[in-house]
């Protein structure tokens, strides 16, 4: 931890993105420095906390999921960037009172996300057995969940 005074912030966080759930939330600017990769695999981009902050790997996984998105697809090939950013920052706005985490809409326990933490459990939607694999290179590397068939 570090304590900084206002005037040294800037120099210790000015490299991050727009923050999903801060005052000054700017989703053209989160889209704009996602689409200045155009390769980049969209679940690589959306951790990196310099084009958005605040998407872990659970919303990541979730976002790509709801707008069926493969992870490894290059942002450049994504249609409609600003629906992914803005459903990302939806579900963060709609868990950040809450504890847990949940995407599905249910709060039982095991229910709550659609494709996180489900490697080889059956799809919600379509029953295909959902996948994970390392994705990313180290030191951020994470792993990833998705369903091949939802998110092709």
């Amino acid at each position: 931890m570090e304590v900084l005074i206002t005037a040294g912030e800037q120099g210790a966080v000015g490299h991050l993105g727009p923050d999903l759930l801060g005052p000054d939330w700017d989703p053209a600017e989160a889209e704009r420095r996602l689409r200045a990769d155009q390769a980049r695999p969209a679940g690589e981009a959306l951790l990196d906390q310099r084009n958005l902050a605040g998407i872990g790997n659970v919303y990541k996984a979730e976002t790509l999921f709801l707008r069926g998105v493969d992870p490894w697809r290059p942002v450049g090939e994504i249609g409609d960037l600003a629906a992914l950013v803005g459903l990302a920052q939806r579900l963060l706005e709609a868990n950040k009172e809450r504890p847990g985490q949940v995407t599905t809409g249910v709060r039982r326990r095991g229910e709550e996300t659609w494709v996180y933490g489900r490697a080889g459990r059956p799809c919600r939607r379509c029953g295909t057995p959902i996948r994970s694999a390392d994705q990313g290179r180290d030191p951020d590397g994470r792993v990833t969940f998705w369903c091949p068939r939802c998110q092709s």
